[in-house]
């Protein structure tokens, strides 16, 4: 049991790093428009009619609100971690140091299904809205050239839906791919753009569409429960905060290009931070105009944003485009960092030999070509046969298991090494990540067992990944 628990030191983490390969090209500016960039989008663009018609009606803002709590105290020990290690593998570089190898190798497991569903999922929605853009413009797709091959109910369990393939997700995550690969800063430019386009998009939305607000939808603001736990009320806040965690995901994923940033150490913490601060502002003036707009109980839709500027009639149709297109500008960028995380997630991993060494290759741009092309062949594969709902909640519970696991290591750290620099130091520790992992670990609770389901069949696959060939090929182990 103590050999699974192997701890590498910090000090041999960055000798590694400097030795990696990746350039350090990217600044301030750039983490905190890859921050908004991955934010901004997955939780307005997607999920929020779904939310609020399944889970907690107009009071989906609270629910933003909680998360945005849990996200800003697990958003603080990250800043310490991304400060002291500037390195690639975010929270299972994090982990290695303060837990061990075993811990370290699960929650990079869990990294690897938090953005692997993640990036599916946002392909989903980008699908959803190029269909519903291209139908405006009397230029359909086929149904079943853009619906998941596969569905999931509680009466039915798994089914084909008769659909070959969601041929849009696949497109989008192909082309995604190509980018990744010819840098990552001719990628920032390109996400600096789509993160102007969609900030401006969204305030136009929340503008004009304040002067169509219903407050009679808005009435009751917090829906009777139903009599089922998670369905309103209350215990529906708490789910809908469960299932739009995965909306904050991008600060997450700004840690995971650590090694690329120029100087990590002041930077990181501003990026993190910051593109918390504007996201949840966003997330909040968009939710209340969306569920005044429209009825709640009609939102269960792939686009509610689209879907509420057609209901407003003609006031608000010449914005229709502009929302359809700002969205799939959005949606794109959001794919875009969670695919460059993903790919950092593998190349961290094989470069401590519990993955395959070719995923830790970089090209002479500085990439790790071949774990880019793995995140895209496999990202491109559930996306193209797997449903939004299912995606969602995956990463939802990926996602808090590894914001828990951060905020605990950072307590584990100051106890076990505290004589190392750190240049940004979380606040009122052992309280606000103590704060931040019970917030996590009570959201992860509230979401469904299927969900927990799913989870346990993935921890078992990457633990017969590790034991049958990690542990032979782990290069602090062989030392």
């Amino acid at each position: 049991m103590k050999n699974l628990l192997v701890k590498k030191d910090i000090a041999s983490i960055l000798k590694s790093a400097e030795s990696s390969g990746l350039k350090r090209s990217l600044n301030a500016t750039h983490l905190v428009m890859l921050g908004v960039g991955a934010i901004v989008g997955t939780g307005i663009f997607i999920i929020t009619g779904q939310a609020a018609a399944m889970y907690a009606g107009p009071a989906l803002s609270i629910s933003f609100l909680i998360s945005a709590l849990a996200c800003v105290l697990a958003g603080l020990c990250y800043a310490e971690f991304a400060a002291m290690m500037p390195v690639s593998g975010s929270v299972y570089s994090y982990c290695y140091t303060a837990l061990g190898e075993l811990p370290a190798w699960f929650v990079g497991w869990a990294l690897v299904m938090e953005y692997l569903f993640a990036c599916s999922s946002v392909a989903v929605g980008w699908s959803e809205y190029v269909t519903n853009l291209l139908d405006g413009w009397g230029m359909s797709i086929p149904s079943h050239l853009s619906l998941s091959t596969l569905d999931h109910t509680a009466d039915r369990g798994w089914y084909f839906t008769g659909s070959l393939i969601d041929f849009p997700a696949v497109f989008i995550v192909a082309v995604i791919t190509a980018f990744l690969i010819g840098g990552t800063k001719q990628s920032t430019w390109i996400n600096n753009i789509i993160v102007v386009v969609k900030v401006t998009v969204i305030l136009l939305f929340v503008g004009f569409g304040l002067s169509y607000v219903n407050v009679d939808n808005l009435t009751p603001f917090i829906p009777e429960n139903t009599g089922k736990f998670g369905s309103f009320g209350w215990s529906g806040i708490l789910r809908g905060a469960a299932v739009v965690f995965y909306a904050y995901l991008g600060f997450d994923a700004l840690s995971t290009a650590a090694q690329e940033v120029k100087n990590p150490q002041k930077d990181m913490p501003r990026g993190i931070l910051i593109s918390l601060l504007i996201c949840a502002l966003l997330y909040a003036s968009v939710t209340l105009v969306l569920t005044g707009i429209v009825p709640y109980t009609e939102l269960n839709t792939e686009a509610p944003i689209a879907f509420a500027i057609d209901s407003a009639g003609k006031g608000l149709a010449w914005l229709s485009p502009f929302i359809k297109t700002g969205a799939i500008a959005g949606i794109t960028s959001v794919i875009l960092v969670m695919s460059l995380g993903q790919s950092r997630i593998y190349y961290a991993i094989s470069r401590d030999g519990l993955l395959p060494k070719i995923f830790s290759k970089v090209n002479r741009r500085g990439v790790p070509v071949n774990s880019t092309l793995l995140g895209g062949i496999v990202t491109g594969i559930i996306a193209g046969i797997l449903p939004l709902h299912v995606l969602v909640e995956l990463v939802s519970i990926g996602t808090m298991l590894a914001f828990t696991i951060v905020c605990i290591s950072v307590v584990v750290l100051r106890k076990t090494q505290p004589l190392i620099p750190r240049p940004f130091r979380t606040p009122w520790v052992p309280f606000v990540p103590l704060l931040g992992a019970t917030i996590c670990i009570i959201q992860m609770l509230s979401l469904p067992a299927t969900t927990w389901t799913r989870l346990a069949i993935w921890t078992v696959t990457g633990l017969i990944i590790y034991f049958t060939y990690g542990i032979k090929h782990s290069h602090l182990r062989k030392r």
